[in-house]
């Protein structure tokens, strides 16, 4: 039985409903929690987590459950439980609020204190229930923050506006109108590590958006060293502990620096960017080892992310049954129990031994070199087929079944690429059947999440900015009008809902709709590519589609900003380092009139140019033909796919 004072139990997300019944008097982030931190003039306790963060975990199960705990807690402070996930806005703020504060880096679980007003004055990430290497333990950090707070609080309070200057700060800019990117790009390699890919150092994240980049100018100036960057990220990646070799996808990253002893969570964000970055590379390359770990983990985003709903979920967690990773890992025994004869067969592929490679378990790793035949091959398929039956009998991690409106279209888009890199029907149909499910959730409203109701608090700048591209992808694949008029409605909605006048950049939430102390400004790539970039992707399409002045002047704005904020955190901002370059090469090819071989046409253009240009369709009775402009300088009139490809092979395009 929960606590009747824990106000949890109707709240639909996952997160939020692991600690219903805490002894925790947890109420959710709303106006009713926060005026009652005024009323008791009582500091906030405010702690930030997600369904499958694993440390979120260990600390409801020694503090949040610990009922000696919770009545400190529950004295001292108004506690407030939030889902980062459903509150992207709230985490941003705090997040950053944790580095002015304190200097340390943030992560999850998240712990702030806020004062009665709702801004933050101390805190820190995960807190032992004993001191623990450096770490004080939680219960002295309350005892010690409600004394303090007591004895201090006018004063406390004070501090509200210098918190807000500083935010002004961050924010401000000096406008900066343009520059070469590409040497933004090569900062980055000097970061790199040589031997096991990705960037130098652990724990280890993929970071796709960094190499998406760096493939972008690759492919547009054939620097071979950016190329193989990404082979060696790719490579690593897919063959290493991080990817499940049994269902495909990733983890979220791995605790060493070689890709092998992931943190065995699953993030849909990460598995859509690994996909992407595959489009691109196996349409580069053609490789068919890339070619089936493309079409394993869209099959297992498509079927282990799938929602009762028929829409994509959040993430799996990294425990079952309490243990982190025991559905993924193998002991040797259990090998030698369920492969016995084809164990030797088995070795041939995968890095396995008595003694394991992670806690006496072995988590899959392929060898580098694969000495089997034909024959062997296919029977080690089979061996795969039959260890995913038996694994799949085991006890699943905790499915994060949320539905976030900005990850289901970002999805979307992805899947539609893929169906054309993979030239698959099914993938299209697919890609397209989650595109009518999302259209028809957003008619009415656009929301954040899909189990919640349609408050207007819970819609983001990403809610936005992934439809609206989603929709103009439609209308590029499609040629459907309506697609195009919604998103050009929706984009315009993001500028009067998002804009801010002051700092010239889209703010995170809407502007009537913030309950925070000061407005979350975020420009830096975190989960995924950021939404301002997204929308000025977005933007430059709409204005090259429509050749509206209006558009383009929102483009301009845009990257005056940008162009000045990257050259303080570019590392930080690589999905901003190609959409500006993007946006720089102004690449459309325009449709005039239609006939049969257009659509074969289309179909190349989509897979080998997919986000790097605009497709156009003109009305012509009289003529049809294919115009491909590059900042505005055009071809002459061309008719056939040869003709396409002799030109684009004779341009920089």
């Amino acid at each position: 039985m929960g606590n009747l004072s824990n106000q949890l139990k109707n709240e639909k997300s996952p997160y939020l409903k692991q600690h219903e019944s805490n002894p925790v008097h947890w109420a959710p982030w709303n106006k009713k929690s926060l005026l009652k931190a005024k009323q008791e003039k009582k500091p906030i306790f405010l702690s930030i987590g997600y369904a499958s963060c694993h440390w979120c975990h260990v600390m409801a199960h020694e503090s949040f459950e610990d009922k000696n705990t919770a009545k400190i807690m529950n004295e001292n402070f108004i506690n407030i439980k939030v889902d980062r996930e459903e509150r992207p806005d709230i985490d941003f703020i705090f997040q950053k609020s944790l580095g002015i504060l304190t200097g340390a880096q943030g992560g999850w679980p998240l712990s702030m204190f806020l004062d009665e007003n709702a801004v933050p004055f101390t805190g820190g990430t995960y807190f032992p229930p004993k001191e623990l290497q450096g770490r004080p333990s939680f219960k002295n950090v309350l005892e010690n923050v409600s004394k303090v707070y007591s004895e201090n609080r006018e004063k406390i309070i004070k501090q509200v506006e210098q918190m807000r200057m500083v935010f002004d700060e961050l924010n401000s800019k000096n406008a900066v109108l343009k520059q070469d990117l590409e040497p933004l790009a090569e900062k980055i390699l000097q970061y790199m590590d040589i031997t096991n890919g990705g960037l130098q150092g652990s724990p280890k994240f993929p970071q796709f958006y960094i190499f998406e980049t760096l493939f972008y100018f690759y492919k547009k100036n054939k620097k071979q060293n950016f190329c193989e960057h990404v082979e060696r990220l790719l490579k690593n990646i897919s063959s290493k502990g991080i990817y499940d070799q049994l269902a495909g996808g990733i983890a979220r990253y791995t605790v060493d620096n070689k890709w092998i002893i992931p943190h065995f969570e699953k993030m849909l964000y990460d598995n859509i960017q690994y996909v992407k970055l595959l489009n691109n590379y196996f349409n580069n390359t053609q490789d068919i080892y890339y070619k089936n770990k493309l079409e394993q983990t869209i099959n297992f985003i498509n079927q282990d992310f799938k929602t009762n709903q028929n829409l994509i979920g959040s993430a799996y967690d990294a425990d079952s049954e309490g243990v982190e990773g025991k559905f993924y890992v193998w002991k040797y025994s259990e090998l030698e129990k369920y492969l016995s004869k084809d164990l030797e067969i088995f070795k041939k592929k995968y890095n396995i031994s008595e003694d394991g490679n992670f806690e006496k378990n072995n988590i899959l790793i392929e060898n580098d070199i694969i000495n089997a035949d034909k024959e062997e091959k296919n029977s080690i398929k089979s061996i795969e087929k039959n260890l995913l039956v038996i694994r799949n009998r085991r006890k699943k991690p905790l499915f994060d079944d949320k539905v976030q409106t900005d990850l289901n279209c970002y999805w979307a888009y992805t899947l539609f690429h893929s169906s054309f890199v993979l030239e698959s029907k099914k993938i299209y149909e697919i890609a397209n059947n989650l595109f009518l499910k999302i259209n028809a959730r957003l008619e009415k409203n656009i929301f954040h999440c899909y189990d919640k109701n349609d408050s207007e608090i819970s819609v983001f700048l990403e809610d936005y900015v992934y439809y609206g591209l989603l929709l103009l992808t439609v209308y590029e694949i499609t040629r459907d009008e309506n697609s195009l008029n919604k998103s050009k409605k929706i984009l315009k909605n993001v500028w009067e809902l998002f804009f801010d006048e002051k700092n010239k950049v889209l703010q995170k939430n809407p502007k009537k709709n913030n309950d925070l102390f000061v407005n979350p400004i975020d420009l830096i790539d975190n989960n995924i590519p950021n939404g301002n970039s997204i929308f000025l992707l977005a933007c430059n399409k709409i204005f090259n589609i429509s050749e509206d002045r209006s558009w383009k002047d929102k483009v301009e704005l845009l990257k005056k900003s940008f162009h000045s904020a990257i050259n303080t955190s570019y590392s930080q901002m690589f999905s901003y380092i190609k959409v500006l370059d993007i946006c720089d090469e102004n690449i459309t090819f325009t449709f005039h009139g239609n006939n049969k071989e257009f659509s074969n046409i289309k179909n190349y253009l989509i897979k080998n140019y997919f986000e790097v240009s605009t497709i156009i369709y003109k009305e012509n009775k009289n003529e049809n033909f294919i115009l491909i402009c590059k900042n505005q300088v055009c071809s002459h009139k061309l008719k056939t796919l040869d003709e396409i490809k002799e030109y684009l092979d004779g341009t920089s395009i």
